[in-house]
C-alpha cells in the first residue's frame, strides 16, 4: 500500500511537470526547467546560432538543475527506496521555492525580460533538479516526474503488440497522460497570468510532500507494531 501511495505522488508531480514545462518554454523564452533532454537540444540548436534560439537560459538551466539535484542528493544521503524524512524535506522546499517564484513572477515587472526572466528559469531549474533527485532515490520504475521518453519506450517495446506481456502498462500509460495534460494546464494558466501556474503547481507539490509524510507515519507506526513482542 505505502508503495501505491509513492507512485501516487510521483504522479502528481509528473502532473506539475508538464506545467512548469509549458509554462517555461511557452513564457520564459523556450527554456525547460524540469525536461533536461529539450534544454540540451535547444543549446546544441543555439550554439549552432540557429536564428531565434536562446543559450543562455537553456545552459543555466541546466546547471542549475545539477546543482538542485547535487544539493537534494547531498540531503537525502544513503536513506534507501521508501519515503523518508528528508523526502518530506526536499519536497517541501521545492513547494515553498515554487509559492516564492510564483510571488516573484507576480511583482516583478515583465519578469520574462531579460534578468528577470533568467532569474526566474534557473530558480527553477534548481528546484526541479531537487525534486527529481528525491523521485529518483524512491526507484518507483517508469515514474521520474521530469521525463517521459524511457516510459514512452517501455510501454510499447514492452506492449503485447511487440510479443511483451505490458508489463506496469497503467502507470506508464499514466505518465504520459498526467505529463501532456499538465502542459496543458500550464499553457491555460499563461492566458491568464504567468504566476497563476506557478502557485498551482507549488500547491501540488506542498500536496504531495503531506501525503507522502503522513504515509511516511503510517508506515513507520505499522513497522514499530510489528516489531513489539507479544504476551503469550
Amino acid at each position: 500500500m505505502t508503495r501505491r501511495l509513492d507512485l501516487a505522488m510521483l504522479l502528481l508531480l509528473t502532473f506539475s511537470t508538464g506545467m512548469v514545462d509549458a509554462i517555461g518554454y511557452l513564457g520564459f523564452d523556450k527554456v525547460f526547467t524540469g525536461n533536461m533532454t529539450g534544454n540540451v537540444v535547444i543549446l546544441g540548436m543555439g550554439l549552432t546560432g540557429a536564428e531565434g534560439i536562446p543559450v543562455l537560459r537553456p545552459a543555466l538551466a541546466l546547471v542549475f538543475f545539477m546543482v538542485g539535484a547535487a544539493l537534494s542528493g547531498r540531503i537525502l544521503g544513503d536513506i534507501g527506496e521508501a519515503w523518508h524524512h528528508q523526502t518530506t524535506v526536499i519536497f517541501g522546499i521545492v513547494a515553498a521555492g515554487c509559492a516564492a517564484l510564483s510571488l516573484y513572477v507576480a511583482i516583478v515587472p515583465d519578469p520574462e525580460i531579460g534578468l528577470a526572466g533568467t532569474i526566474f528559469t534557473s530558480a527553477l531549474s534548481a528546484l526541479m533538479g531537487a525534486q527529481a533527485a528525491a523521485a529518483r532515490k524512491m526507484k518507483i520504475a517508469d515514474v521520474t516526474t521530469v521525463v517521459v521518453t524511457s516510459t514512452i519506450v517501455g510501454l510499447a517495446s514492452d506492449s503485447r503488440l511487440a510479443g511483451g506481456d505490458s508489463v506496469r502498462w497503467v502507470r506508464r500509460l499514466l505518465a504520459v497522460v498526467l505529463i501532456l495534460i499538465g502542459a496543458l494546464a500550464g499553457a491555460a494558466t499563461l492566458l491568464l497570468n504567468q504566476w497563476i501556474g506557478i502557485a498551482i503547481v507549488a500547491v501540488m507539490i506542498a500536496a504531495a510532500a503531506i501525503i507522502g509524510h503522513l504515509g511516511e507515519k503510517k508506515r513507520t507506526r505499522a513497522e514499530a507494531a510489528d516489531t513489539v513482542p507479544t504476551n503469550a
